[in-house]
């Protein structure tokens, strides 16, 4: 896991941390998301592009004209359709992680100033972005988010269960 190694990755450079989650979105797209697509099934991925364009843009000051370059080499044509993002303020997404047992990353650990800019730049997207980027209330119960995810899910895709209804859970860790 990219953010997951050892200590003295923690100070890794943002371009070497913008290559490298580049590289790793541009084998998972060839290797897993472009093959499923082409069998005619549906991928949902926990993070993609939009995450780098706010982490290693936004957030780190990189050049985001060449961030948006480098995204788009790296995933070709192999655009989202939609993409949820779960706004939500530091204080609560703080007590949430700490009620986790886990390692943190290094995402997690950089402090709130970068992450007021990781905020500002996904709602940002949002904006820009309306009909591929939907703020969900992360504030809300996870019933609450489970209901405005398949709410939007409906409104983009009308004909979503009609056939069959998937059976698809939310779960938190």
């Amino acid at each position: 896991h990219l953010l997951q190694h050892s200590e003295e990755n923690h100070a890794m450079t943002p371009e070497t941390e913008l290559l490298l989650f580049e590289a790793s979105r541009s084998q998972l797209v060839r290797e897993k998301i472009q093959p499923a697509l082409q069998r005619g099934e549906w991928v949902i991925c926990d993070r993609f592009f939009y995450s780098t364009t706010v982490y290693q843009g936004a957030a780190r000051h990189l050049d985001c004209g060449l961030v948006k370059k480098l995204n788009a080499f790296a995933i070709g044509d192999c655009i989202p359709d939609l993409t949820f993002v779960l706004d939500i303020d530091r204080t609560i997404a703080q007590s949430r992680l700490g009620n986790r047992k886990k390692i943190r990353d290094r995402m997690e650990d950089e402090s709130d100033e970068f992450h007021q800019r990781v905020i500002r730049a996904y709602r940002q997207l949002a904006k820009d972005e309306p009909k591929r980027v939907v703020l969900i209330d992360g504030r809300s119960s996870v019933d609450a988010i489970e209901q405005q995810i398949w709410n939007a899910l409906a409104q983009r895709f009308p004909d979503l269960g009609k056939h069959q209804t998937p059976n698809i859970k939310l779960q938190t860790s």
